[in-house]
């Protein structure tokens, strides 16, 4: 197992004892570790380029582990969610999932499963990094084109022609050639199919 040393597992439960010794399983393991009190406290010192997952107590004094995974979505918060409780239940569980949660695990957990459901967390915060990372390019790129290169690149991948583009934008087929050929350029394609690939990255 190779622990990402650019992940971390954010741990947040009211429960002072539960938070040592979580941190120390997971400290020995190799993860790099940070655990907050209450969900409050976590949403306060929040960064939004903060890596890994976050392992979150479904009872705590204050918001619960369900209201603070709500409020993480409301914010379009990247770290998946491992629900913890010691008092299981099948709504919460239900309401967890649907909130996306990557396990939702009753104390006193298996060990394996909780570093089972880490481990999926974190494949699952790399690729969504890696996604955002391309919409990101994608989207620095598309800011080069000028106006009338955005006009050819969307009439392209609607399926246009050049013949059919050119009348479009009251242009010469040479001229929408010339465009398209600047714009694939810059985009870094060499065919439509690539163009359209570019386009539908969100």
């Amino acid at each position: 197992m190779n622990v990402s040393p650019n992940l971390t597992v954010f741990i947040v439960d009211d429960d002072p004892s539960l938070r040592d010794a979580l941190g120390l399983l997971l400290g020995v393991r190799g993860y790099r570790t940070a655990v907050f009190a209450s969900a409050e406290a976590f949403l306060q010192a929040y960064q939004p380029e903060w890596a890994g997952c976050l392992v979150a107590d479904i009872r705590m004094s204050g918001m619960d582990g369900l209201a603070l995974q709500r409020k993480l979505s409301e914010m379009e918060c990247l770290l998946p969610v491992i629900i913890v409780t010691g008092h299981g239940d099948v709504s919460s569980a239900r309401e967890a999932f649907k909130a996306r949660a990557v396990d939702f695990l009753e104390k006193p957990f298996d060990e394996d499963k909780l570093i089972a459901a880490i481990e999926e967390a974190f494949s699952m915060q790399q690729r969504q990094r890696q996604d955002q990372d391309r919409r990101n390019q994608r989207d620095q790129l598309l800011a080069e084109l000028t106006p009338r290169e955005r006009e050819v690149f969307e009439l392209v991948v609607m399926g246009r022609h050049n013949r059919e583009i050119a009348p479009e934008l009251n242009i010469s087929v040479r001229t929408v050639e010339v465009h398209k050929a600047r714009l694939m350029a810059k985009l870094g394609v060499d065919n439509v199919a690539d163009l359209v690939r570019v386009a539908l990255r969100d």
